[in-house]
């Protein structure tokens, strides 16, 4: 049987990667876009979603909560306070996945994760 066998292993320990969902949903909280494989963006997506609806709840105990996953304060903050306001009607459905190709090194299926609301800045543009 696989009872609770949910989830990707993604070939690291449990250790390794916990901390590295743990860092990618503070980047794509952070940048609100990141680029990574396709089954890594798959398996951010499922902590994504689930920290924005903490931030949705608001009390004392999710934000808590989300300190406990989301090490970086400000990024705590950011999401409780402006991405909260974002997604406050919305149910569910916070994140997006775009399939971009392959990696030339070793074809590793590529995709970027980004936020829905996500809006490139156009003072960005014009400095490159």
């Amino acid at each position: 049987m696989r009872h609770g066998k949910a989830g990707r292993r993604l070939g690291r320990t449990t250790s390794h990667r916990r901390a590295m969902v743990r860092n990618m949903v503070t980047s794509l909280l952070e940048y609100e876009r990141i680029v990574t494989t396709t089954p890594k963006a798959k398996e951010v997506r499922r902590v994504a979603e689930k920290m924005i609806t903490l931030a949705k709840r608001g009390d004392l105990h999710a934000r808590r909560q989300a300190l406990a996953f989301i090490k970086d304060k400000l990024i705590v903050a950011k999401l409780f306070d402006t991405l909260r306001d974002e997604y406050m009607d919305r149910n569910g459905g916070y994140t997006r996945i775009i399939q971009t190709g392959n990696r030339i090194g070793d074809a590793a299926p590529m995709a970027i994760l980004e936020l829905v609301n996500y809006r490139e800045d156009s003072d960005e543009d014009s400095e490159n």
